[in-house]
């Protein structure tokens, strides 16, 4: 006997705190270098940057809160659907689940010994695996997702804010978007080990889509700049 790790059960919290930390970062850094390529005062760039760090992480909170918790009411409805099914029909929901094990490669009497042994043990919980494909580790946790979003989120926007704050304007450009892509490449880095993908292409993908999107917001921020 030993204990395995594995990597399926991150799936939950470590999407959710990638999506978050990933749009906290590139959106704040985005709303700085573009603010900060029209109207280049520190005000107006920190004014954008708090801005778009509260409300980024209440926008992410709400939005996979919301999805989340659309996903739990489904797999909530099909277990209760299952559930009516297994007090209707017993046998019929026994049979289901030993032609599920055969058309897996079990021998059609080994079939139904396991489908008659899991159902004794854990009706509802076998058909729920098997069946339905909703397991312990990929349950939908709507609170998780929304907190996990939202720290995720805060801690990704927190640096660029930061240096807002503190680097001088004529240098806050670069220093912002540097300190970006070198976190972005950390992040994306840190994702893709912790999912079991490459660290080299996890790191790049992520920071070539920050580069494009403080690109064109800078692009924005110069065009609207232009106007005044």
């Amino acid at each position: 006997m030993h204990g395995e790790m594995h990597r399926s059960a991150r799936i939950g919290w470590l999407r959710a705190a990638v999506l978050g930390a990933n749009d906290g970062l590139i959106s704040t850094s985005s709303l700085i270098v573009g603010v900060a390529s029209a109207e280049p005062s520190r005000p107006a760039i920190l004014l954008a940057a708090v801005a778009g760090l509260v409300a980024g992480a209440l926008s992410m909170a709400a939005g996979e809160y919301v999805s989340v918790s659309s996903q739990a009411d489904t797999e909530r409805a099909d277990l209760a659907r299952e559930r009516g099914e297994l007090g209707a029909s017993p046998e019929g929901e026994r049979a289901e689940l030993a032609g599920i094990y055969s058309s897996r490669g079990l021998s059609r009497d080994l079939a139904i010994q396991v489908a008659d042994q899991l159902t004794a043990h854990d009706a509802l919980g076998a058909h729920a695996r098997d069946e339905l494909g909703i397991y312990a580790t990929t349950r939908a946790r709507p609170v998780q997702a929304a907190v996990t979003s939202a720290a995720s989120f805060a801690a990704g926007a927190a640096p660029p804010a930061f240096l807002a704050a503190l680097l001088p304007t004529a240098d806050l450009t670069v220093g912002v978007v540097g300190v970006t892509l070198g976190l972005l490449l950390v992040l994306g880095g840190t994702a893709a080990r912790l999912g079991g993908a490459s660290l080299i292409r996890g790191a790049l993908r992520v920071a070539l889509w920050g580069t494009a999107a403080m690109g064109c917001t800078a692009v924005v921020g110069r065009l609207f700049g232009a106007f005044d």
